[in-house]
């Protein structure tokens, strides 16, 4: 489980396929508290580390991540949001996220606004997914707060601070990046969905 407050972008540093896997190896500052076997959200996938080497850590991404998530686009020299798991004595600073992408949106603009920005993502509405406003969503394993929900889309604020430490100043009109709805509301969603499947929507109401 993670917050959504992402501690730094890592640098993928190699890439390597096997087979439908792929081994991605980076670079961050806090390499050395890693141990074999640890959680870490990557631009918000919960994914294990398998090797360490100096400051560098590798994880492995099996194919079905690999398309349900921007990971499968990755290049060396990018900025991956990395977080380790949270304490469960520790604040909460951000909100509930469970490392599980549930889609990916396309950025479709980034408009500047007196030194923060306001970035609008497009996602498949059709998968069942919904934003609400002043809700909580993680995009890109960041946590951050609905503004302007639309059916299929909704923007986020950056302020500068998070602009600078996340790979948020990588993303441009037309970048692929992770949803991790709010976990309430996907089980909202899937209620009244079922009940609206089996036509017992009016018990659900009474």
């Amino acid at each position: 489980m993670f917050s959504g407050i992402v501690e730094e972008p890592a640098t993928v540093v190699a890439l390597e396929k096997e087979l439908e896997n792929l081994h991605v190896t980076l670079e961050c500052t806090f390499v050395g508290s890693l141990k074999i076997d640890q959680s870490v959200s990557h631009n918000g996938v919960c994914l294990t580390v398998v090797k360490k080497d100096g400051n560098k850590y590798t994880v492995t991404a099996i194919k079905e991540t690999l398309e349900k998530s921007n990971l499968g686009l990755l290049k060396v020299g990018d900025k991956v949001n990395v977080e380790r798991s949270m304490k469960i004595d520790s604040l909460l600073d951000g909100h509930l996220v469970q490392g599980h992408v549930d889609q990916t949106a396309v950025c479709t603009n980034v408009e500047e606004s007196d030194g923060s920005w306001y970035y609008t993502f497009e996602y498949d509405a059709s998968k069942g997914n919904i934003t609400v406003e002043k809700g909580s969503i993680s995009v890109n394993g960041v946590s951050l707060t609905v503004v302007n929900s639309r059916k299929n889309s909704f923007q986020v604020a950056i302020i500068p601070y998070t602009y600078e430490h996340t790979n948020f100043h990588q993303i441009k009109k037309g970048t692929v990046v992770n949803l991790e709805f709010d976990i309430v509301g996907k089980y909202i969603t899937r209620i009244l969905k079922q009940y609206l499947e089996s036509g017992q929507i009016n018990k659900l109401i009474q």
